[in-house]
């Protein structure tokens, strides 16, 4: 039974707190109405887009500035970081990222988002990979949104190790651990580039 226009966006309102990364069609199935309803009442209630709160929960979340690489070189959208400890980013899987007869991501894009992640939680001038390993669990589809957590597991004589675990919703699509190498800026004060 639907819900009248007030109930609706009473909860609409309610939803998008809990979970600002919920989808204008993730929303419309889960309040049996359209896509084009959802986004009247988001206007309605002067509740920005995905991309604009995504935008807003990341400047809100980001204590810390990414040192190992340049933010847009980082392969989705990092939300949440604690230098040393902790990282989170958003990846949607779009067109450009599939194979085109089955509509399936490349792996290579699931990779990059984990592998970039790994090198942005890092606290020095320079992280490089060193070695990776790596499991693809499930199939990730056009559409979806690839949730990246990154961990801090271990740390010593220059190499660090991250374990990034990739989800879409509740399922683990893709897990790898990273060792790290890391030099803080050199003497002379120069800045080095992260490479992957």
């Amino acid at each position: 039974m639907r819900k009248s226009k007030k109930e609706r966006q009473e909860r609409l309102q309610l939803t998008i707190q809990e979970n600002p990364f919920v989808t204008d069609e993730e929303l419309a199935q889960e309040f049996n109405v359209s896509v084009q309803t959802i986004r009247l009442d988001r206007m309605e209630l002067s509740i920005p887009e995905l991309r604009e709160r995504i935008k807003y929960v990341a400047e809100k979340n980001m204590q810390d500035e990414v040192r190992s690489l340049p933010i847009e070189e980082v392969i989705g959208d990092i939300i949440d970081i604690e230098l040393d400890s902790s990282a989170i980013s958003l990846f949607d899987v779009k067109k450009e990222h599939v194979f085109t007869r089955n509509g399936i991501a490349r792996g290579h894009h699931l990779f990059a988002q984990a592998n970039s992640l790994a090198v942005a939680v890092i606290n020095d001038e320079m992280a490089l990979t060193g070695k990776a390993e790596i499991k693809f669990t499930q199939p990730v589809k056009e559409g979806s949104r690839v949730i990246a957590k990154a961990k801090v597991t271990g740390s010593e004589k220059g190499w660090t190790t991250v374990v990034v675990s990739s989800f879409v919703g509740s399922d683990l699509v893709f897990r790898g651990e990273f060792t790290m190498f890391r030099a803080p800026s050199s003497e002379k004060g120069e800045k080095h580039e992260a490479r992957n």
